[in-house]
């Protein structure tokens, strides 16, 4: 936490903060923790990791545009206060995370701390997630296309359109949910879409 609040204001100082320019939609990111850990949390002893990880996690829920997305705002709301980001710790796993969410990606929808909060906690509840993907007669790997049908099954109110697989390091990393302003689903932009992995296969449980 610390570490990022400096690396925040070193880049405050230089640069300024971005202003908020309005945004179309909303894209709801949620890390695959088997893969996210794999990569990165173990080796920076994150809590979540103590077992290798398991299920999906809130990465955030990010402000789009039809072409790229706007990050570090200025708004006209006052910072989260630490009572704000402790509740948030609910859906990030920590004070901190919540914090630089919010610094980076909150800023820009226009609300205030606790409203984006509470938003965010909205749209989690849309998504039905698995607790596992893979195992079995898997082996622990599944193509993207088949971990996105997989979570359309549970979702029967979300179309196809409106998912995205993203992988990394031939780890699943994350599924993205496209979301109108009303957090409706909707079809997601050609520049979400690009970060999809099809078809390709993916480690999903065990050492990858």
């Amino acid at each position: 936490m610390r570490a990022i609040a400096i690396l925040f204001a070193v880049w405050l100082a230089v640069a300024g903060p971005a202003r908020a320019e309005g945004f179309e939609s909303y894209v709801l990111a949620m890390t695959w923790m088997p893969g996210w850990c794999t990569l990165d949390g173990s080796g920076r002893d994150d809590d979540r990791c103590r077992d290798g990880g398991a299920g999906f996690a809130t990465h955030g829920l990010w402000p789009q545009h039809e072409e790229g997305w706007p990050e570090f705002c200025r708004s006209s709301h006052p910072e989260a206060t630490r009572a704000e980001t402790a509740a948030a710790a609910v859906i990030w796993g920590s004070p901190g995370l919540a914090w630089y969410q919010w610094r980076k990606h909150g800023t820009c929808s226009g609300l205030s701390a606790r409203d984006y909060f509470r938003t965010v906690a909205r749209a989690r509840g849309l998504l039905r997630l698995p607790g596992t993907l893979g195992a079995g007669a898997g082996g622990g790997r599944l193509t993207a296309a088949a971990v996105a049908r997989t979570v359309l099954a549970l979702n029967p109110g979300i179309a196809a359109e409106s998912l995205v697989v993203t992988c990394r390091a031939g780890w699943l990393a994350e599924l993205r949910l496209c979301l109108t302003k009303d957090l409706a689903p909707r079809p997601c932009s050609a520049a979400v879409r690009a970060r999809d992995c099809g078809g390709r296969l993916l480690a999903t449980a065990g050492g990858g």
